[in-house]
């Protein structure tokens, strides 16, 4: 199989074109020469928002494993900023697998190359709505910390 049928199963698990290129570097780093090897690639999307962005990229399982630690050992200071920059330098590894899963499965059922890159758009991508929950959940953030500054603070 040639480096451009590779480029374009990554560009439809992807499913952003302008984000192909960053997803093709990092997952070039997880492959040496046919072993996966967990590396530090940083993710300022994963950094910031943890699970979210997981769950964004499809990849439940990973996202449900931070989602506990976050809200278990998570909660202690130290842990959570711990646990956000591990967020930005591996979370890009569990979207590589699951990348690699989704395209092994697609090549064992599929023979035809072109219905192989139509399937894996279908099957990869991402999830839209996490990106409005996030946007909510920041807004509820700020808001219920200015009501308590407010009140606390006396602020207009």
């Amino acid at each position: 199989m040639s480096d451009t049928y590779e480029e374009k199963m990554i560009e439809a698990f992807i499913d952003k074109e302008d984000k192909t290129l960053w997803y093709q570097n990092a997952f070039s780093k997880y492959n040496i020469n046919g072993i996966d090897v967990m590396k530090w690639h940083w993710n300022w999307w994963a950094f910031g928002g943890g699970f979210l962005y997981l769950l964004y990229r499809k990849q439940y399982i990973p996202s449900l494993i931070l989602f506990i630690l976050s809200i278990t050992i998570g909660t202690i200071p130290f842990i959570s900023v711990l646990l956000m920059i591990l967020s930005g330098g591996y979370a890009t590894f569990f979207v590589y697998k699951g990348y690699k899963t989704k395209k092994k499965e697609i090549e064992e059922h599929i023979e035809d190359e072109e219905l192989r890159i139509q399937t894996m758009r279908e099957v990869g991508g991402y999830h839209q709505w996490v990106v409005w929950v996030y946007i909510v959940f920041v807004l509820l953030v700020f808001l219920s910390a200015y009501s308590i500054l407010s009140t606390t603070l006396m602020l207009p």
